[in-house]
């Protein structure tokens, strides 16, 4: 089991001050990885209307963790800027975006953004996107809510024809570059590891044609085991060879890691646990060596 943390680039750790000290402290207790979450806007309902819906399929206390998350009056750092200052004062911790949302971005300036934290970071980017829930944000952002699947897939194989290609070009329904080039390459060969996020049967699909792992955010274990259902029957909908080998499946979990419970995620098929840990900075240094102490020289 890999263990990554969630949140480097949000609430305790929106102070860059924190970030240092929470990421270095995360690579010295073992940590894997360290990963940013992304709402490049949020809304800011009246208190009279009814709170942001959420994705479908996450119970109670994954609602409320989530709900912390996505409290407009919480600071969210941008990924990319938060992973390349974290790059620079660390030595091993990969650095995940889980997740970008890819249909917000112009993926040509996404991927330079990204490529370029590849290479100060010497190759630690691990690009974690999705198609993203919020269409306040997608409307404050003035980009259609629709075919948000369709354009995602689009963006990110622009990315990998940018960062590729001798002669790099794409042509699709809505995006389309040729005669450009754009240079630093990333410096891991042909480029990051591609993680895609998602509670839905398209989602799956979605991972399995194009990523090398799946992202799910604040799952239990019931509902860890029905994605892992919903990615097996992908795998076999797609004739995959070999289904899900070969294939990382991370997780954040929505309930309090013990030796047992991290067992049983890695009995369905978990290859990194990414927990979000509450609290201020103390807290989260506490939940850090504890972790490292208990859990991580144990797996």
């Amino acid at each position: 089991m890999k263990f990554g943390l969630f949140a480097i680039n949000m609430g305790p750790c929106s102070d860059p001050v924190t970030a240092v000290r929470v990421a270095q402290a995360a690579e010295a207790a073992g940590f894997e990885s360290v990963w940013t979450g992304e709402h490049i806007v949020l809304p800011d309902p009246d208190p009279q209307v009814p709170a942001s819906p959420v994705p479908s399929g996450i119970g109670h206390q994954s609602r409320r963790r989530l709900a912390q998350h996505l409290d407009p009056k919480s600071a969210l750092l941008d990924p990319a800027v938060s992973l390349a200052f974290v790059a620079a004062h660390t030595q091993r911790l990969k650095l995940g975006t889980g997740i970008i949302i890819l249909p917000q971005r112009n993926p040509l300036v996404l991927a330079k953004e990204l490529a370029s934290v590849d290479v100060v970071s010497g190759g630690r980017l691990i690009f974690g996107l999705g198609v993203g829930f919020l269409k306040a944000e997608f409307d404050a952002l003035g980009i259609p809510f629709t075919h948000k699947g369709e354009r995602t897939i689009e963006y990110l194989q622009a990315m990998l024809a940018i960062w590729t290609q001798d002669k790099p070009e794409y042509h699709g329904r809505f995006f389309s570059f040729r005669g450009v080039q754009a240079r630093p390459r990333p410096a891991q060969s042909p480029h990051p590891p591609i993680v895609i996020g998602g509670h839905t049967p398209e989602a799956f699909r979605r991972a399995l044609r194009h990523g090398s792992g799946w992202y799910g955010f604040a799952l239990d274990l019931d509902q860890t085991a029905r994605c892992v259902a919903g990615l097996e029957q992908a795998a076999r909908d797609l004739g995959r060879p070999g289904g899900l080998a070969e294939f990382e499946i991370s997780v954040t979990p929505a309930v309090r890691l013990d030796p047992d419970t991290v067992r049983r995620y890695a009995d369905l098929g978990v290859g990194r646990l990414i927990p979000f840990e509450g609290g201020g900075e103390k807290e989260l240094l506490e939940f850090v060596a504890r972790t490292g102490d208990t859990l991580i020289g144990r797996f």
